[in-house]
């Protein structure tokens, strides 16, 4: 069965909405680790407002000025994977390659969405984001692995934590560093 892997940048103090606030910049070491757990997807799930932010920046991101072979290789991937762009606007028309709009409005649906998703052939789903989107499926219990980057910073912002109500023990996969300061923080679920 697929795994759904929760793949954001954070802060300190959990903030996940909005990274321009918070990312000063990528190493390449860094995107090179980002670049190895996006060999493993083949499906976005990402939320509307988050789904625009990419179309914005990935579909000429390798073709910047300086951008480096993972960088290249990323933009490559965010092209060809499949994304599902969770929306409330059943009128919704989405131009990027491969995106497709799914209206849910009960987390019955939701939870339906993604179980049968995660039952066909495929390679890993990454849940991009926004912040309802993966708060929400974090809450659903529908998250089999969590890769956080941590920037050395805090900032004001949509945190993971606001609408949990229960506690939930992880386990450590792995703690990575980057030249740039940030920490990979991957986890699954200790249960």
């Amino acid at each position: 069965m697929r795994k759904v892997v929760l793949a954001m940048m954070t802060t300190l103090n959990g903030r996940l909405d909005d990274p321009d606030q918070f990312v000063t910049g990528l190493s390449e070491d860094h995107y090179q680790e980002i670049d190895r757990g996006y060999a493993t997807f083949d499906t976005i799930l990402v939320g509307r407002v988050t789904a625009a932010e990419m179309f914005e920046y990935w579909p000429t991101a390798g073709d910047e000025e300086g951008a480096g072979e993972s960088q290249r290789s990323m933009a490559e991937r965010m092209h060809s994977y499949q994304k599902f762009v969770f929306t409330g606007d059943p009128g919704l028309t989405l131009e990027w390659h491969n995106a497709e709009p799914v209206v849910v409005s009960k987390d019955e649906d939701l939870r339906a969405f993604v179980e049968d998703l995660k039952s066909q052939p495929g390679k890993d789903i990454h849940l991009s984001g926004g912040a309802r989107l993966a708060r929400t499926l974090v809450r659903l219990g529908l998250v089999d692995e969590y890769r956080f980057f941590v920037y050395p910073s805090y900032s004001p912002g949509a945190a993971w934590y606001d609408e949990l109500d229960t506690n939930t023990p992880l386990e450590l996969i792995s703690a990575t560093p980057f030249d740039d300061g940030a920490v990979a923080l991957y986890y699954r679920p200790a249960n």
